[in-house]
């Protein structure tokens, strides 16, 4: 019997593989069979196998063949098991040395004439491998990828004859290149192109500095996606190993570059006809969903009301806890989430309440039924809640003796308020909670009795009420100040008002 390795991912967590292949008598015919609870991706690769290896000049013997998946227990899926199998095969043949490639995990898809095809989670597999003490055999075009993992021991052929001519030494493959990361942070957009909104400018670098969710409310046109989408360019630059986790889940999504790690910081922008899989991850395979696809960045959420209220209640968990679990009939995958929630929306459904010139004969009757599409506890935990007016066209002329401050600038002011919070208690703001929030977001007696009475007025949560705490821990971070001062407080209760203020969102 012939047992090689290969690998299958629940979320992120690897399971081992077990290829084993036998070749025993049969009844005179070929009989091709893979068990070991595999979907119909694995079994179609038996199909596959066998134009391979009649392109190779070979032919299966009329006997029965047998490859068995282990553990049998756990559900497999994905083309990846193409070239383990093949492997395994071509080890009975005596064609590839068993011994040499015990010492590898092996994953790729394979053409019907022999070419290595591109295939997912090569990068969480490389992970893995070099963990393990494993090297890996790769598609020849993603053997970049394998290498941004930090090991060298990898093969990444773009045929079988290529893997078979290494082993056999006439040619042997040498070790990818590893390819550059671009860190630039560099984009076409910029703070300084959006003029007015002082407020909602300032609310966006708290969000930024601290990791805070935020609401934006205001009329089509006030500029709520185009403040949303240049969130990502005042934040810090992700750090190495947030880079690696970032890439790790592209690599299993399929969605990974091959050249280059992540090397920004993610801003998925969701459809509001997202479907709770979309959103959440899921399927039978489990994929990472835009929850996951979020992590280490921004989620950003337009028309919020106009969203499936049970496809916006999945937030809810994992802004809390960080992580998403998807659980299925079969199998239960955990995926990380640490996102930072943006959302936008109108105040009513025509976006005009307040102003008699432009809104509906059913103002201001609509809004409330509008507004109420969104969860009560899914607004308490959104941090930040900011109105956004609509600017005056006049105000939008280029050419102000006082520009609009870059991107580069609040991005400044941002990594040292985050590399505050870093070497204070490790994470950021958003996160404090517990002993931790006590200690680093004392407030002095003067202001606990602020936010006592304030609380109370406002028919504030506790849940609620430590966000108060912890923004206003942010706000004395972009000061530079070691201690939250009665001045952050105030700043911090405007933007966790008692009604939505005008546009009366309860």
């Amino acid at each position: 019997m012939i047992s090689l390795n290969s690998i299958i991912f629940n979320g992120m967590d690897a399971t081992k593989i077990d290829v084993q292949v036998q070749i025993s008598a049969g009844l005179g015919k070929q009989d091709f069979k893979i068990i070991g609870l595999a979907d119909r991706a694995v079994k179609e690769s038996a199909e596959r196998i066998v134009n391979v290896l009649s392109a190779l000049g070979l032919q299966l013997p009329p006997k029965r063949l047998t490859v068995n998946l282990s553990p049998a227990d756990v559900e497999k899926s994905g083309a990846h098991f193409d070239l383990p199998i093949l492997c395994g095969i071509l080890c009975a043949f005596d064609i590839l040395p068993q011994n040499e490639l015990s010492k590898y995990i092996i994953i790729g898809e394979v053409g019907l004439n022999g070419a290595i095809v591109k295939t997912n989670a090569v990068l969480a597999a490389s992970v893995w491998a070099g963990k393990n003490k494993f090297g890996i055999i790769c598609p020849g075009d993603q053997g970049g990828e394998a290498r941004l993992a930090g090991h060298e021991n990898i093969l990444a052929p773009h045929h079988v004859l290529e893997l078979i001519n290494h082993f056999n030494g006439k040619c042997p493959l040498c070790a990818p290149d590893m390819p550059q990361i671009n860190e630039s942070n560099e984009t076409n957009i910029d703070m300084a192109e959006v003029h007015g909104q002082a407020a909602a400018k300032r609310a966006l670098e708290i969000a930024a500095a601290g990791g805070h969710a935020m609401l934006m409310v205001g009329p089509p046109g006030s500029g709520k996606t185009m403040l949303a989408s240049r969130l990502a360019t005042i934040m810090p630059k992700p750090t190495a190993d947030e880079m690696l986790e970032t890439s790790i889940i592209y690599s299993i999504a399929g969605g990974l570059d091959s050249k280059t790690l992540m090397s920004h910081r993610p801003f998925r922008s969701v459809h509001h006809t997202a479907s709770p899989v979309a959103l959440a991850g899921g399927g039978s395979d489990a994929r990472p969903g835009e929850i996951s696809l979020a992590h280490n960045g921004v989620l950003f959420l337009d028309e919020l009301p106009e969203f499936n209220r049970a496809t916006l209640e999945i937030l809810r968990q994992p802004m809390e806890s960080g992580k998403i679990m998807i659980s299925r009939a079969r199998r239960n995958a955990t995926y990380p989430a640490q996102f930072q929630l943006i959302a936008a929306m109108n105040p009513c459904p025509c976006g005009h309440l307040g102003n008699a010139a432009l809104s509906c004969s059913r103002a201001p009757r609509c809004a409330e039924a509008y507004q109420n599409k969104i969860s009560g506890p899914l607004l308490d935990r959104i941090d930040l809640h900011v109105d956004v007016d609509a600017v005056n066209p006049w105000e939008m002329k280029t050419g102000d003796s006082t520009p609009a401050e870059s991107s580069a600038t609040i991005r400044e002011r941002v990594a040292r308020a985050r590399a505050a919070q870093i070497s204070r208690q490790g994470y950021v703001n958003a996160r404090l909670d517990g002993a931790d929030l006590e200690k680093y977001a004392a407030l002095s007696n003067e202001m606990t009795n602020f936010l006592n009475t304030a609380a109370e007025k406002m028919g504030m949560s506790a849940r609620g009420y430590n966000r108060i705490k912890r923004i206003a821990r942010t706000i004395a971070d972009l000061r530079g100040a070691p201690n939250i001062e009665m001045p952050d407080l105030a700043e911090a209760l405007s933007y966790r008002p008692i009604n939505r203020g005008k546009y009366g969102v309860k």
